[in-house]
């Protein structure tokens, strides 16, 4: 992958939750390249893996760990080994996330008269899906959060990055447990970044808008490959008239997690195309 620019990160330690995701895998491969030694926390190892030999066929330092960031007992094994491979963590990054089809509606809009059976409303939803979405976004960051953000504690240029989403500062329609747990991620973004200011730890968060994912695809692409009318309406929206691709998160987060931003913290960052910005006139 070829970086927009580099930082010095040598000597560092950096984990990376949900590292084997089509948006983390690209940070977790740029950290390397900047010099970091990277530890790969994934659910999936075997995805991690695959990013672990990407970085170490181009001389870099990596590990993959087996980790489930809703159980802190999986967390704090992983922090030992991290610490015996690695030494202290002085970057964290937040990245495991997503959605379920349990805690999706079927339409935008509850309907005056009735909707298809195969439509899923607001009343039909699971709470094991709410809570499962809820849980993996906030908790997933939270959790993390305090076992690694220890190693921080007045370590210059320890710095945490969540990975919020767009739909914090505006719920899109038909995912309404995701766009709460992402306000939610960002909200705690700021207060983590207060809370931790005096102790020499920045906290920052990335808002990608639209990537065509593993996660998402079923919404934006029809079994035959066509876009969907989601689609139609997401690049409709979208001043630069296209989905994002991952390596475009990488300069906002080396920048973030540079010393060229020591005195920012608390910043939410969108990362969009412009459809936050776009009114639809």
């Amino acid at each position: 992958m070829k970086l927009p620019f580099k930082i010095s990160l040598k000597n560092k330690t950096a984990v990376v939750t949900g590292a084997g995701g089509v948006l983390c895998a690209p940070l977790a491969e740029a950290l390397a390249e900047c010099g970091a030694n990277v530890a790969l926390l994934d659910l999936k190892p075997e995805e991690a893996e695959k990013c672990v030999q990407r970085i170490r066929d181009l001389g870099g330092s990596a590990q993959a760990y087996k980790a489930d960031v809703l159980n802190r007992d999986s967390l704090q094994q992983v922090h030992h080994q991290v610490l015996a491979d690695f030494g202290k963590c002085d970057i964290l990054i937040n990245g495991a996330g997503g959605n379920h089809p349990r805690a999706t509606t079927g339409q935008e809009f509850f309907p005056s008269s009735s909707l298809p059976e195969e439509a899923a409303s607001f009343f039909d939803l699971e709470e094991e899906g709410v809570r499962f979405v809820f849980d993996l976004n906030f908790l997933g960051t939270f959790l993390p959060s305090q076992i690694f953000a220890e190693d921080m504690i007045n370590r210059p240029g320890s710095c945490i990055l969540n990975i919020s989403s767009m739909n914090a500062f505006t719920p899109l329609t038909k995912i309404p447990a995701y766009s709460a747990a992402k306000a939610a991620v960002s909200n705690f973004t700021q207060w983590l970044a207060v809370y931790f200011s005096r102790a020499g730890i920045r906290v920052n968060a990335v808002a990608p808008g639209f990537f065509a994912t593993s996660q998402n695809r079923q919404l934006l692409y029809r079994e035959d490959g066509s876009p969907t009318l989601r689609t139609q309406k997401i690049l409709s929206a979208t001043p630069v008239g296209r989905f994002g691709e991952p390596e475009e998160v990488v300069g906002a987060a080396l920048y973030l997690l540079s010393s060229s931003a020591s005195f920012v913290t608390g910043t939410i960052l969108p990362i969009d195309g412009g459809f936050s910005a776009y009114s639809g006139v």
